[in-house]
């Protein structure tokens, strides 16, 4: 009582303290019922929102080429024109010698399709040829995607000026046997390289005994070669009429079949693309006349038609 009283004196009264604890309950009861209202609205909201979220979004096809370094202009050109008539295909391409590439794919690389600057890596990678060209038994090619696709020719580029006033492979063989000449080629292992060597072969000319007297410099791919030409740090070089054509080269001679061989480019779909169909699509759009305009606009013949 007298607890009560104290309390009622000060403006205390124990009947003053259970309406603000009921309010306060009362408060939290509402807030809490507002809050699950609210979250029946967001979740009917939210259910038809990831309704439409849920709708798979279509992605671009992505198609990889891998192609000798010799196409890098020619093929990114036709690939924009392809993605322009195909929306929703994407080109992706990797430019590198022929024998690198054809190394990759046999490790495992992804790739869609293969275009090689000579019948050699592509024959190594295809069931179809036999023990002698592929003793490995690799078999990576879609066998009736592939047919010859281009012809290139082999050519003695020199630069700017042309300082040792070469005018031929005969003058060449000449001024290599004296060791006045500085000459860039390909390494052994790419197409252009092993071009070089069939000419080195048909005027008798030892590989060992240009590189003891270092008339010799080596790239990895015809782009390198045709660098060096451009750069003036050799005298000349022997690279693709496509690849001097494209650097604004000028060539003194141009190798016979005889001399070098025929240079073909096969094309081909791999048989671990994911994507057979564009695959396909795409190879013979490289056989169009509108690819083939392109091609030849820097020294291709299109044999593949």
């Amino acid at each position: 009582m007298e607890l009560l009283i104290g309390n009622e004196i000060h403006g205390k009264s124990a009947g003053l303290k259970m309406p603000r604890f009921l309010r306060a309950v009362l408060t939290m009861l509402m807030a809490g019922a507002m809050a699950g209202l609210s979250g029946c609205g967001d979740s009917g909201k939210s259910e038809a929102d990831s309704g439409s979220a849920a709708a798979p979004e279509k992605k671009d096809t992505r198609l990889t080429v891998f192609a000798a370094a010799s196409l890098t202009e020619t093929l990114t050109e036709i690939g924009k024109n392809y993605e322009k008539l195909h929306p929703g295909v994407r080109v992706v391409f990797s430019f590198d010698s022929s024998g690198t590439l054809r190394t990759q794919i046999a490790e495992g690389a992804r790739c869609d399709v293969f275009v090689s600057a000579s019948p050699k890596q592509m024959d190594s990678l295809d069931i179809r040829t036999g023990d002698d060209k592929n003793p490995k038994r690799l078999d990576y090619i879609q066998g009736d995607t592939r047919f010859n696709l281009l012809e290139n020719k082999v050519t003695l580029a020199v630069p700017k000026g042309n300082p040792k006033e070469l005018k031929s492979f005969d003058d060449l063989a000449a001024k290599l046997r004296e060791g006045q000449v500085f000459l860039a080629i390909g390494n052994s292992d790419v197409p252009v390289g092993q071009y070089t060597l069939r000419i080195f072969d048909y005027y008798h000319l030892e590989v060992k005994d240009l590189y003891a007297r270092k008339s010799l410099t080596l790239g990895s791919n015809v782009k390198e070669v045709t660098s060096q030409v451009s750069e003036g740090t050799v005298d000349a070089g022997i690279v693709y009429a496509t690849d001097a054509h494209s650097a604004g080269l000028a060539v003194v001679d141009t190798a016979t079949r005889e001399m070098a061989g025929q240079v073909i480019y096969p094309a081909a779909a791999l048989k671990n693309s994911e994507n057979p169909g564009e695959a396909r699509a795409f190879l013979d759009y490289l056989k169009t006349p509108e690819s083939g305009t392109v091609f030849e606009s820097v020294g291709f013949t299109v044999i593949g038609k």
